[in-house]
């Protein structure tokens, strides 16, 4: 079963890979993992990586289709997998088309959390983290027992740069320009099914397992 992940930041992507990967021992796959572990490693790849990375640029696709098909080749990829934060463009979806067909694999889904904009603001803006020990709190949906206290260690909690307003509005945008058109994309390639993100995480999971299972 080779799944790849849709949705916008916030969407619940990460939360229902997890499920996934417990419910049916496949690997989450993800570029920004993959990027870290070959800088630590020092590998080919992960230099030519750092020197884009150093100058503030982007890494470009053949890099990232380059750690993509190493980790696709791996023992555990072999009853299927889930990508996520991969492919961000249509052009790197061609291009991963291309690889897997390489591969003599094939994507069987491409699963999208539809959320709107404004609840995606409310969910990012409202997450909280312990200075101390990184426990994620949210102000609304999950708040800790002492306003500004980690429950676990009593660290201050604070809001990353990355979660506040215009930030997140910006990253939004940034999405639906140009990792929105992926849907339509995989629409056409008939492998879309898109699924009501604004629900509750059971509500998501069944949803997907129902698609994943045929049962939808």
């Amino acid at each position: 079963m080779n799944i790849v992940f849709l949705g916008p930041p916030g969407a619940g992507k990460g939360t229902q890979a997890k499920i996934l990967i417990e419910r049916y021992g496949i690997p989450q796959i993800s570029t920004g993992d993959m990027l870290r572990e070959h800088r630590a490693k020092g590998t080919e790849l992960g230099k030519k990586a750092q020197e884009y990375m150093d100058k503030g640029q982007l890494v470009p696709d053949e890099i990232i289709l380059g750690m993509v098909k190493e980790r696709l080749s791996q023992a555990d990829c072999e009853k299927g997998f889930i990508l996520d934060g991969f492919p961000r463009t249509v052009a790197q979806a061609e291009a991963l088309d291309k690889l897997l067909l390489d591969m003599g694999k094939k994507l069987d889904f491409a699963l999208a959390l539809i959320v709107p904009d404004d609840l995606l603001v409310e969910r990012l803006t409202g997450r909280r983290t312990c200075k101390n020990c990184g426990m994620m709190y949210h102000i609304k949906y999950k708040p800790s027992k002492v306003e500004g206290k980690c429950d676990v260690c009593g660290g201050e909690l604070y809001q990353r740069p990355d979660d506040n307003e215009e930030t997140v509005r910006n990253r939004l945008k940034v999405y639906h320009e140009q990792t929105a058109p992926l849907i339509e994309y995989y629409r056409n390639k008939g492998i879309l099914r898109e699924i009501d993100g604004s629900k509750s995480i059971e509500e998501i999971t069944q949803q997907i397992i129902s698609i994943l299972e045929g049962k939808a």
